[in-house]
């Protein structure tokens, strides 16, 4: 790639071999997706410099306008292109011939090969003889020098035009995985002098104080404030059942608040959250390669120079072999034979099939850490997945009752659904849906929900406990059965 960049410096392996700026890295970056190709580290002369957009997904009006610069030099090629094939064949001009008609083919072939040809240059400069560029630089070069003026403009046009949808493919996997990972909001509300005020999330300093309402999401990570809340963590975790955190907790962005207002003091910046290191380690997946990337990157360097040699032999060899040779038509078949065998789409296809894949599945909601394992899964045998949000769609619905027979299951129901009331856990939720309306005319008193247990009251003179059975343990409540055989959500209830 061509160094415009005063401040970059190329990097090399052990073998003096060039390991950034390759063609794959060329596609990335022109895609917008330059941080998804790990061919270099902080260290090695690259502008690691983020946008406060970094790792947002934010639409843009000037994504058609994009594409169209994309295609802009191709477009010009092909116009021009087009026209000299129609006087060369159809329209014959007077004037298009020798220079006149040269110059034009030349103009046409400018947009589209006068990058790939400094591409072979500045290749070649650092050591990298045989690369997609030099193949492609001979190969049309040679055209010309043999007079076949529109078949050389015609291989690079095609040539660029496949670098465009190849940039497309990478920036729309990457479109798919943001969208899918990013689940950080773009505002949110912090308290200053004791007001809440609208600001940008990226804007938000480490000890602030976040205000979080009811269904709203955590743009930052931070420490829990008030002293209970219920969150949906889904977005990180995969888990549907809602979380209660106490006071004091770490609470993550992404997380939604489900219940009360809660505040949220903030302990790390914005592009430091969990979230934000989760999607940067997806976009990221390439770097994972597979054993099929790993082996077409090997086989490239051998079978590159190998390709210019047998088109050499395939040029001259025949001078001896051949009655009547002619220089020109070997020439033309050697240059056909370079551009065929060209390994750039190989070299190309397989790293850009493997992310292509990343981003489709991201699309239908599939995270893959890594290209290798997409080849894992040809070996899967067994899949074993968590039943609540995955299976299910995570909506509480009561399925069973089972009472001792010594109590009244309409009269325990009823003052159950009237304690749950006090709730807005979607278990509570679950709960009331199913007894119906709740009967006000029972009066509670001392209701206390305890945060990660359930809740109690007294009615009646008895003592009344809804939750789980860590809410029995903690009141000495026995029982039969042992909790861990239930893979089921369930309430246990102690009414004395």
């Amino acid at each position: 790639m061509i160094n415009t960049d005063k401040n970059h410096k190329h990097t090399y392996d052990a073998q003096g071999k060039m390991t950034c700026c390759t063609q794959e890295e060329k596609i990335y970056t022109k895609a917008g997706a330059k941080e998804l190709v790990k061919g270099h580290h902080k260290n090695d002369g690259h502008n690691h410099d983020h946008s406060d957009d970094d790792g947002h997904d934010h639409s843009h009006s000037g994504d058609t306008d994009n594409v169209f610069k994309m295609f802009l030099p191709a477009i010009i090629s092909l116009a021009l292109l087009l026209a000299g094939i129609a006087m060369d064949n159809w329209f014959p001009q007077t004037w298009f011939t020798d220079w006149v008609r040269t110059i034009w083919y030349v103009v046409a072939y400018a947009p589209v090969g006068l990058p790939v040809l400094k591409e072979a240059v500045e290749s070649i400069r650092k050591g990298e003889i045989f690369s997609e560029f030099f193949l492609m630089g001979i190969a049309t070069i040679g055209a010309f020098a043999i007079g076949e003026y529109p078949e050389g403009v015609a291989v690079m046009l095609f040539y660029a035009v496949g670098e465009v949808f190849q940039t497309m493919a990478v920036s729309r996997a990457k479109s798919n995985i943001k969208s899918l990972l990013d689940q950080r909001p773009d505002e949110v509300t912090v308290l200053k002098n004791n007001e809440p005020q609208t600001v940008k999330a990226e804007t938000v300093a480490v000890g602030e104080i976040i205000q979080l309402k009811p269904g709203e999401k955590l743009g930052l990570d931070g420490e829990l404030l008030s002293e209970t809340a219920s969150f949906n963590t889904s977005a990180l975790t995969g888990e549907s059942k809602p979380d209660t955190k106490n006071k004091g907790e770490t609470v993550l962005a992404g997380m939604i608040n489900l219940n009360t207002v809660s505040q949220v003091k903030v302990t790390t910046a914005y592009t430091d959250s969990k979230l934000s290191k989760i999607l940067e380690l997806v976009q990221n997946a390439t770097a994972q390669k597979a054993p099929t990337e790993l082996f077409i990157r090997k086989f490239a360097k051998i079978y590159t120079p190998i390709v210019v040699l047998l088109a050499i032999a395939i040029c001259l060899l025949p001078y001896f072999f051949v009655e009547n040779y002619e220089f020109r038509d070997w020439l033309y078949r050697a240059l056909v034979f370079l551009v065929i065998s060209c390994p750039c789409a190989l070299v190309i296809s397989i790293p850009l099939g493997y992310f292509g894949g990343i981003g489709a599945a991201s699309k239908n909601g599939i995270l893959f850490k890594g290209s290798n394992f997409l080849d894992a899964l040809s070996d899967i045998q067994n899949v074993v997945m968590d039943k609540t949000g995955t299976m299910t769609e995570g909506v509480f619905k009561v399925q069973d009752i089972n009472f001792n027979p010594e109590f009244d299951k309409a009269e325990i129901l009823e003052l159950v659904n009237i304690l749950e009331s006090h709730s807005t856990h979607p278990v509570a939720t679950a709960i009331q849906e199913y007894v119906g309306a709740v009967n006000h005319n029972i009066p509670l008193q001392n209701v206390e929900e305890i945060a990660g247990h359930g809740l109690k009251a007294n009615v009646n003179g008895k003592e009344l406990l809804v939750g789980n059975f860590k809410l029995m343990n903690k009141f000495s409540i026995t029982y039969d059965i042992d909790p861990n055989s239930i893979v089921y959500t369930v309430i246990a209830v102690a009414y004395e």
